[in-house]
């Protein structure tokens, strides 16, 4: 029996003797010889058909549960553990980069803000993370810069929720911990 007509007998279960006699791939007679090949000829193509359409099924399911999809410009809002807000909108982009621009009141005593460089990186389970310098205002009259750290998972295709992390650049102050939600921007 050749191997073509080992695994059709194989898949579906069937004896050899079975396979030998009634196969269009045995090697003693051609299908066209026989009576009633059109009949088999079918049952064989359809349960190839079948089992092709079995495994795309199972191989494309993992595929399908991906993260969403991360480019676009969201807005972003940060509850800190001190009670301090904040407001920024994160652009993200293809490959990993985006930008960050603060968007915040205070920043009409300052002029407008500009943004600054952003990266983003997936993760597992919907989850993502990104990360970027940021200058939020101080008073009337400082800045406070550091670099803000977000992890996160999908709610929806269009919301994010998680923890994030602010990191001082200037003194020697802890960082300061709170949660954010990001929403898609239409």
């Amino acid at each position: 029996m050749t191997k073509i007509g080992r695994s059709a007998s194989s898949a579906f279960g069937l004896r050899h003797s079975f396979a030998i006699r009634h196969s269009c791939f045995g090697a003693y007679k051609p299908c066209e010889t026989r009576q009633g090949t059109p009949l088999l000829r079918g049952f064989v193509i359809s349960g190839v058909a079948i089992l092709t359409l079995m495994i795309q099924m199972c191989c494309s399911a993992p595929a399908q549960a991906q993260s969403p999809n991360m480019t676009g410009r969201w807005n972003v809002e940060i509850n800190f553990a001190d009670g301090t807000k904040r407001s920024l909108r994160f652009d993200a982009q293809d490959h990993g980069k985006g930008t960050f621009l603060l968007v915040d009141p205070m920043l009409s005593r300052w002029g407008p803000a500009k943004p600054s460089e952003a990266k983003w990186t997936p993760g597992d389970q919907n989850s993502v993370t990104f990360s970027g310098a940021v200058e939020f205002p101080l008073g009337n009259v400082g800045r406070d810069p550091g670099t803000l750290m977000f992890k996160g998972k999908f709610g929806t295709p269009d919301s994010i929720s998680g923890e994030v992390e602010f990191a001082p650049l200037v003194g020697d102050r802890p960082s300061k911990h709170g949660t954010f939600k990001a929403v898609r921007a239409e």
